[in-house]
């Protein structure tokens, strides 16, 4: 998984409210178990038309939009099924932050587990993003996990809480099965002394 340190980039306004993870990845493409691929389908019902032409009014179909790295989203983002597909999805076409007032819980997690970013902020700061964001790829937002901060184009910063544990984990990018390498040696040894012990086993 890659590092979460600072990230400045593009962000994308998508201010609808309940965006559920069938909307950011529609159950059709949750056939594969590949994390890649699936940026192309990202929001796919809302960027296609049925013949798979683009809708050129959806935010990530505009010119300015196409490398959003940040997404800054209405509240209760990811709601819905617990498909871990909508995190692969998002990474995959490039974003590595979403920022929103509240996130589906199993969602949240699923962020944290695959190198993307949930900030949550209070609405009154989220609006200011929103706006900011608005103004396209000429307005590039700073979000540093070590400080806990979202500076906005004009330089206007937001201080996000997030578990110190969560935060480790983004910061050297470790999984799950890289939080267990981690422990490779204590478990080699075990192992070994288990081997000993009890060679029946």
């Amino acid at each position: 998984m890659d590092k979460f340190t600072t990230l400045t980039g593009i962000a994308a306004p998508m201010p609808l409210v309940n965006i559920d993870t069938d909307m950011i990845i529609p159950k059709q493409f949750l056939k594969t178990i590949q994390r890649s691929g699936l940026g192309k389908n990202l929001f796919d019902e809302m960027r296609y038309t049925l013949d798979g032409a683009e809708i050129p009014g959806f935010v990530l179909n505009q010119p300015q939009y196409r490398d959003a790295q940040i997404l800054v989203a209405g509240d209760n983002f990811g709601c819905g099924s617990s498909r871990e597909h909508a995190p692969w999805a998002l990474l995959d076409f490039g974003i590595r932050c979403v920022i929103s007032t509240s996130f589906a819980d199993i969602f949240y997690n699923n962020c944290f587990k695959n190198g993307i970013l949930p900030v949550m902020l209070p609405p009154e700061a989220v609006a200011v993003l929103m706006k900011d964001a608005e103004k396209g790829s000429n307005a590039r937002m700073i979000v540093d996990l070590e400080s806990q901060t979202v500076t906005s184009s004009d330089g206007e910063v937001f201080a996000f809480e997030v578990d110190a544990f969560k935060k480790h984990c983004l910061i050297n990018g470790l999984d799950d099965i890289g939080l267990t390498m981690e422990k490779a040696g204590a478990i080699d040894t075990y192992e070994k002394q288990t081997a000993q012990a009890r060679p029946w086993v």
